[in-house]
């Protein structure tokens, strides 16, 4: 679960940028899926405890069709911080993005033989 400091900025961040889908939605907690994952947000209880979660927390997503996904993503870099695409030692295609609250995502796929 993680804590948000704005729930429609996360949530259309989360829906438009890397294609969630919200299945719950409320001012204090939503859900989101894509591809079977869900992640889950609370609206922090204070700024403190996002003074605290700010650039602390990072999640990782996998994905199918991440070459897709990334086409879409890689037009936002002007809005967004991203690490470009790019291949890991331990089989997985990655590229990481912040989101509104400073997490950082690291979306990945299982790289193709």
């Amino acid at each position: 679960m993680l804590a948000v400091a704005d729930m429609e900025k996360t949530l259309a961040f989360y829906q438009n940028v890397l294609g969630f889908v919200p299945t719950l939605k409320s001012p204090e907690y939503a859900i989101v899926e894509r591809d079977g994952q869900t992640i889950h947000f609370m609206k922090a209880a204070s700024e403190e405890v996002m003074t605290c979660f700010r650039g602390h927390t990072e999640i990782y997503i996998e994905v199918v069709g991440i070459h897709s996904l990334w086409e879409h993503v890689k037009a936002l870099k002007d809005r967004y911080k991203i690490r470009e695409l790019f291949d890991r030692d331990y089989g997985m295609t990655e590229f990481h993005i912040e989101d509104p609250n400073e997490c950082l995502v690291f979306v990945g796929e299982p790289t193709s033989k």
